[in-house]
């Protein structure tokens, strides 16, 4: 089945909406100043000032009605909450993991897990870097190396895998250091620096097998494995009849243990855990836990939200919210491809990347095009969206330069259940306006470089 087959079915929202948030339009003069003020950083601009909000697709999902009622169920007990009891056997059923450590956010189970897991000088193999993974795995004395599959890198290229591990690339390594200097690799559901894009299971099997012989343990990144489960069903042979719960849990029984921000797939505003197989594992981590985050019990999170996290699991596995979730993005996209916007295909699971290196040629790398391009499409319309491109590969430790991936990208990342198809068409008239104008604009220097995660806090100004 082809990458882009799935994508001509017509899809609706499997809900109705119950409750709006109104949304405040700004004019350009005011949008100039807010960027301005934000130092052409749009992760510096207050929510207040922006119309229609494509940052990021962490914890800003709507809630079902069945989750709202699930806070209400909180039970704020500061040990074994009765919440946790049913986000432990929510976890068990559909990801297959036997033990869990419930955490207030991604980075918080990537914390735990790499300051166990990693020794001084290992090196960590993954399906392309992401920025708070491969942070936590340096600040735990390790080096990430890139093993993805080099389509990966490539936008225009449209391999309906492009998550997939290069096993040549990873036996490279094992070769190289040994086995032994690998404390896990690190797989990625819908890898997102590449534009949200899946492995197959074929591929997974392949390093299972691999990893099995050498001794190395697999740890996912469980962030949107719900949605790469889609994508296996979409694009994977024999696996068209299989529901997507069945996936997921093929794909989980595949690997050793996870890291989760459930503020993606699980469709809650806060929250995330690590599990896995291993008691050892995760005794140390249970025991890591209480200094870092809380409790062993609610890890950094109030009982209502592992309810409503809990609940959340069982809404994601749902076919036609992920069609629908999934197919949004895809509508975007389709009108953007349509419109002659360059763009990263096949398009992924949950964010239409602009190609700005593309889109704006004449802008050097270092002068940020990506930074420069998300700026734009603020001041065009109000849309706010992120960089993914030289700015968040940070610098190299070795030689203090700019990383200048081949990536240089603009995220538009969808919120589950948020906005209507209208609202993509107004974002994607205004990318197709900016690209109308493009030979017009200029990059932009930066100003001010925070030493970790650069991209969230550095500050620009235009060349």
């Amino acid at each position: 089945m082809s990458a882009e087959h799935h994508e001509h079915h017509a899809w609706a929202e499997p809900y109705k909406i119950k409750m709006v948030e109104l949304l405040r339009m700004t004019t350009r003069e005011e949008r100039e100043q807010a960027i301005r003020e934000a130092g052409y950083n749009t992760f510096l601009l207050r929510s207040e000032d922006v119309y229609i909000d494509l940052l990021t697709d962490s914890g800003t999902s709507a809630m079902s009605d069945r989750q709202w009622a699930g806070l209400m169920m909180g039970d704020e007990a500061y040990s074994g909450s009765r919440n946790f009891y049913n986000l432990q056997d929510a976890v068990c059923e559909f990801y297959g993991y036997k033990y869990l450590v419930p955490t207030h956010q991604g980075r918080g189970a990537e914390h735990l897990m790499s300051q166990i897991m990693i020794r001084k000088g290992d090196f960590v193999p993954g399906n392309m870097y992401f920025t708070t993974t491969r942070l936590h795995q340096e600040l735990a004395g390790g080096t990430f190396v890139d093993v993805i599959v080099d389509e990966a890198h490539d936008p225009a290229s449209t391999h309906p895998f492009k998550g997939n591990v290069d096993l040549g690339k990873l036996d490279d390594l094992v070769q190289k250091f040994g086995a032994d200097r690998i404390p896990y690799i690190s797989l990625e559901g819908c890898v997102n620096m590449a534009g949200g894009q899946p492995f197959s299971m074929a591929n997974l099997r392949e390093l299972h097998a691999y990893c099995r012989e050498h001794a190395i343990p697999i740890m996912l990144d469980a962030t949107r494995t719900i949605e790469n489960a889609w994508f296996i069903r979409q694009r994977e042979e024999g696996y068209a009849d299989k529901s997507v719960r069945a996936i997921l849990r093929e794909i989980c029984d595949l690997t050793d243990g996870c890291t989760m921000s459930a503020k993606k797939d699980l469709l809650v505003n806060i929250g995330g855990f690590f599990a896995c197989n291993d008691e050892q594992l995760f005794l140390k981590a249970q025991n890591m836990v209480v200094v870092y985050e809380g409790l062993h019990t609610y890890g950094g999170m109030a009982g209502r939200d592992m309810e409503a996290m809990a609940i959340g699991i069982h809404e994601a596995v749902m076919e036609e919210h992920q069609s629908a979730r999934i197919g949004q993005v895809h509508y975007l996209g389709r009108k953007l491809i349509d419109a002659g916007v360059p763009i990263v295909r096949p398009i992924g699971s949950h964010a239409v990347f602009l190609d700005a290196r593309t889109f704006l040629p004449h802008i050097d790398q270092d002068l940020y095009p990506a930074q420069t391009l998300a700026a734009e499409l603020y001041l065009e319309a109000g849309i706010r969206s992120m960089e993914r491109g030289n700015v968040s590969a940070g610098r190299d430790p070795q030689t203090g330069g700019n990383r200048r991936p081949k990536l240089e990208l603009v995220r538009l990342t969808l919120p589950r259940r948020v906005y209507t198809q209208a609202h993509m068409d107004v974002v994607a008239e205004a990318v197709a306006d900016v690209y109308k104008r493009r030979k017009e604009i200029r990059g932009l220097k930066m100003v001010y470089e925070p030493e970790y995660l650069r991209f969230f806090q550095a500050r620009f100004e235009p060349v």
